[in-house]
């Protein structure tokens, strides 16, 4: 897919990786952009002649209204998330919330665009869920579990629509230059300090450029660190081994 002449909606647009993803697809081509965060991102939809919609992507009906405001749609990127830096001591208001926005908002984003997607035979959804879903993330728990439920509801959607034309592909970067990351490492919560010690630490507009090669291809992985392909197969060879080189990582 190209998104030149594509109509797009992005959430979590207001910073890191998702404005770095409007910026991109404006410079692109794409016809139109609907940008959502938590509160409408007016300043970046003014200068990027887009659309900013106030979004809470954990509430099915305010996504169904994104999408009714959208109207047709041919990519949906599935971009908010939160994480914590908390272990399992993590309170059960976190595990909620890590849930609803890191794995339910990608279910009511594709409940209400599939239906007009599936009629047109075409449609194409991108869903942000982190190397840590193909991994792990050490000293955050909650973003670790709905990272990896992320990933499989992305794998059932590209297996049980693939053939009806709608293409999925899963954003798995792994450190990355946002705030969230930045102000982790501020704080040294654990799970920062863990992505900052385990590889190269990229910016934003490095996603996006992943990003418009992996829907160019139709890639359903998108790895913005090519070395997370290395890691995720050393642990389906030897699980024991990689979670060994884990452990290390996490004394140093």
């Amino acid at each position: 897919m190209r998104v030149e002449g594509k109509r797009i909606v992005i959430t979590g647009a207001a910073a890191g990786i998702g404005e770095a993803l409007a910026r991109r697809f404006r410079a692109e081509g794409a016809a139109h952009l609907v940008l959502a965060d938590l509160e409408a991102p007016v300043a970046l939809a003014s200068e990027l002649d887009a659309e900013a919609v106030a979004c809470d992507v954990g509430s099915s009906e305010q996504v169904e209204s994104l999408v009714a405001t959208a109207g047709e749609v041919d990519l949906f990127c599935a971009n908010a998330g939160v994480a914590f830096g908390s272990g399992i001591d993590a309170p059960d208001s976190d595990w909620a919330l890590a849930w609803s926005v890191n794995v339910m908002a990608h279910v009511y984003s594709a409940r209400a665009v599939l239906p007009d997607m599936l009629a047109r035979g075409s449609g194409y959804l991108l869903h942000t869920c982190s190397a840590a879903g193909l991994l792990t993330s050490l000293g955050d728990a909650p973003y670790t579990v709905s990272k990896h439920a992320a990933v499989g509801f992305a794998e059932w959607l590209a297996a049980t629509y693939g053939d009806r034309g709608i293409r999925v592909s899963a954003l798995c970067p792994q450190g990355v230059r946002t705030r969230m990351l930045m102000q982790g490492l501020e704080r040294n919560d654990p799970a920062a300090l863990a992505v900052a010690t385990a590889g190269t630490i990229i910016e934003p507009s490095d996603v996006a450029d992943a990003v418009i090669e992996g829907l160019a291809a139709e890639r359903f992985l998108i790895l913005p660190h090519p070395e997370v392909a290395t890691f995720q197969q050393r642990k389906a060879t030897d699980p024991d081994r990689w979670l060994a080189g884990v452990r290390r990582l996490a004394s140093r």
